[in-house]
């Protein structure tokens, strides 16, 4: 068996070295980095060879990788690197990490061309100014070879323990069984829908109810097709924290039920949670954790491998024993990993750290993405950037000379925008040329700031220029995927005019961004217990045209459900005051009649306290207890502890919030709910203009916009209170619209609704 490896991934795995320093230098962007490299290969003379492709064996292992550049007649092989600044600011481990990529690939051309010597360059080439330095040396083939086998060598034993992991790893798959006794109705049809997913390499979108065992019914059937299909690695990707501890969960009840799978898992966790020191910078003069980094990494990583459960708890334990980072420790463990479970921004953001190092490394995934309708409103936001003006108001007062000019030829190309709008409120059909050139003549003003002034801390300069550089990206593909608006404010004390502006690139349609990911991954399964129409999600989501669509059937049965529609009432905000009295009386005569916990969901924190305190003045005999604006984790916590078998109660929550979907309240703990809203986003300048878009591009603006947004929510609510086969419960659908013949078409099939 052969071990494949690209010349960057073995040179960062035995080369890098030193302290983590995170420091923020202003880096070349992608595109900076893609113009430099053709600018340096544009200086070449005639015969000058790009992107060299190389490969080469040692032992079990072979290297491939392309050289940036060979000049033949020079016989040099050029490693080109873009850089900000002063070339004297870049680490000396950075240096060294350079010269092993340089040098590899110096022998790798000597064994092709055959040739004795060849000189080995790195040139350096400051984006800024466009000048070079070239660093040149001379190496004999002899020497290169020698440094060649010694990284090999010093790669190649974990490579041999990568090979036997994979083939113990890959065999126990095989040979897996599923962890319960028997299926769940509709778990094996989603199973069997998963592995033909994998095994053809497509994608798949699966509607599947709460109750079935979703987050085990995909896990296991791409696990078996993974030794078959010689995926290197499934990423289960979701929205939440209770998203990702399902599927920790399921992954342990596997590993249990098969004691000798060695199976890797890695949980990843948001860096503000897993930081032991958040007071302290990411570089060795000032975390403790960041100090010789790379230097202890090597034997926290042979430590951690025994236990092969990489959750925050062992990540932590093994990183402070061996005084490292236990984030960063989590990223190098990404690369080693059989399954990683983490939040959807990992692969599909603008940058995303999985995405990358599939691409990097060429693996073959596999990708889970849970609860998958919340991405159509993650994928907004991912793919969408704004600039406060407030801000470079704040970073004009008091700028340093060099950036004056710059910042003050952007506020007058910023006031030119708004100049002639009469309206707070604004979409335009482009973003005009002018003011994006004085954009990137600002950020690369403040880019040369900040790499001349590496010691300096300016958080709020750092934080406008990446705005300015989200901004720039998202206007180079903007298209009718997105809206540029402006939204004017007045500033505080002067409501008489107004004086900043905001400007947004607002994705609504995440297809375009979303879709080359989906690409990437072997195969992908989107499932939700809400994911219909698929016609929406696939036109919001980018799925491939052929993506099959799957409906699994419910294990419940219309018995254990009463749902009644309260046509009576009517939630509308023009109607709202007027129906406070009837909501509370109705959820007053319900307790009364079936005491027990019952979730209240209100569309906005407003009309929950309107409604509570209602409730609580006329009914002080029902206990309650309300969402606020602002829960921590302890916080929700404790509002879900309210919900325990026996109890009584009204809990009070807002749609489409926290307590709307992703808890689990079996049995007695939550025995039915209110729902006061049809869940429509709010009706304003900004939603109008989606709902319009929504409209010229699909034909169905309020549908897209307003309703099935809307209804997605409503139906997530209510599958809080149907959890497994025996339980029993009530909802009530608190709105005459609920009796629209549009809207009980979007309710689950195996409700039987009453009045």
């Amino acid at each position: 068996m052969t071990y494949t490896i690209a010349v960057r991934a073995l040179c960062e795995f035995t080369a890098k070295c030193g302290d983590l320093d995170l420091r923020f230098t202003p880096g070349p962007s992608a595109q900076d980095g893609i113009a430099g490299h053709a600018t340096v290969r544009s200086r070449r003379r005639a015969g000058y060879q790009p992107e060299v492709s190389l490969e080469g064996e040692y032992r079990q292992l072979r290297v491939r990788g392309r050289a940036d550049g060979y000049d033949p007649q020079s016989n040099r092989v050029e490693e080109i690197k873009t850089y900000r600044g002063d070339l004297g600011n870049m680490p000396d481990n950075h240096r060294q990490l350079h010269w092993a990529q340089a040098k590899m690939y110096g022998y790798l051309l000597c064994r092709k061309l055959a040739l004795a010597e060849i000189h080995v360059a790195l040139v350096y080439y400051e984006i800024g100014d466009q000048t070079e330095t070239v660093l040149s040396e001379l190496h004999s083939a002899t020497d290169l070879q020698q440094f060649f086998e010694q990284q090999c060598a010093r790669f190649l034993a974990w490579a041999e323990q990568e090979m036997q992991h994979r083939t113990a790893r890959d065999q126990a798959l095989r040979a897996l069984e599923f962890p319960h006794a028997e299926f769940r109705a509709g778990q094996r049809e989603l199973a069997q829908a998963v592995y033909k997913a994998a095994s053809l390499g497509c994608c798949l979108m699966a509607q599947a109810p709460t109750g079935i065992g979703k987050t085990v019914g995909t896990l296991f059937p791409l696990l078996k097709a993974a030794p078959v299909k010689e995926i290197d690695k499934i990423f289960y990707l979701a929205a939440k924290t209770s998203g990702r501890q399902l599927a920790l969960d399921a992954l342990a009840l596997i590993k249990n039920k098969a004691p000798d799978l060695p199976l890797r898992v890695l949980e990843l966790i948001a860096r503000d949670k897993a930081c032991e020191y958040p007071d302290k910078a990411c570089h060795g003069e000032s975390c403790p954790l960041a100090q010789g980094f790379y230097d202890r990494l090597p034997d926290a990583r042979r430590a951690i491998l025994p236990d092969p459960m990489f959750d925050k708890a062992t990540l932590r334990e093994v990183a402070l024993a061996h005084r490292i980072c236990p984030y960063y420790l989590s990223q190098e463990m990404a690369r080693w990993a059989d399954v990683v479970v983490g939040d959807y921004n990992y692969y599909f953001d603008v940058s995303a750290m999985l995405h990358t190092m599939t691409a990097n490394n060429q693996w073959r995934v596999s990708l889970l993405i849970d609860e998958a309708h919340n991405m159509v409103e993650r994928g907004r936001k991912m793919y969408s950037a704004e600039l406060d003006q407030l801000k470079l108001k704040f970073l004009r007062s008091d700028a340093p000379p060099e950036l004056k000019g710059p910042f003050n030829r952007l506020n007058r190309s910023w006031n030119a925008l708004c100049k002639e709008q009469d309206a707070a409120y604004r979409v335009y059909p482009a973003i005009p040329e002018q003011f994006l050139e004085s954009l990137q003549k600002a950020s690369g003003a403040i880019a040369d700031y900040l790499a001349a002034n590496a010691a300096t801390s300016a958080p709020g300069l750092q934080n406008f220029y990446f705005d300015t550089l989200l901004f720039a990206r998202m206007a180079e593909t903007f298209g009718e995927h997105s809206l540029f608006d402006i939204t004017q404010f007045s500033e505080p004390g002067r409501a008489s005019s107004r004086r900043h502006a905001t400007l947004c690139i607002r994705n609504v349609v995440p297809a375009p961004f979303l879709k080359p990911r989906f690409a990437a991954a072997h195969s992908a399964t989107l499932f939700s217990a809400t994911l219909s129409p698929w016609q929406f999600y696939s036109d919001m989501l980018g799925t491939p045209p052929e993506t099959p669509w799957m409906e699994v059937q419910s294990p419940f049965h219309a018995a254990q459900l009463a749902v009644r529609v309260v046509p009576e009432i009517s939630t509308r905000y023009r109607d709202r005051a007027d129906s406070l009295a009837p909501i509370v009386e109705l959820m007053a005569r319900q307790f009364d009649a079936q005491p027990g916990n019952y979730l209240a969901f209100l569309s906005s924190f407003d009309y929950l306290q309107n409604v509570a305190n209602l409730l609580r003045q006329r009914f002080p005999h029902i206990p309650m207890w309300e969402q606020s604006r602002a829960m921590d984790e302890a916080a929700r916590e404790q509002f879900l502890a309210r919900f325990a078998d026996g109890g009584r109660g009204i809990g009070f929550a807002v749609l489409g919030g926290a307590f709307a979907e992703g808890i689990d309240l079996p049995g007695e703990r939550l025995i039915g709910a209110f729902i006061a809203t049809l869940g429509l986003p709010q009706i304003n300048p900004v939603n109008e203009q989606i709902r319009m878009r929504m409209q010229t591009m699909f034909g169905a603006g309020y549908e897209y916009a307003y309703l099935y947004p809307g209804l997605q929510k409503v139906v997530q609510a209510a599958g809080r209170v149907i959890r497994t086969t025996s339980d029993r419960g009530a909802i009530f659908l608190i709105d005459d619209r609920f009796g629209r013949r549009e809207v009980r078409e979007l309710l689950p099939k195996w409700w039987e609704v009453g009045r």
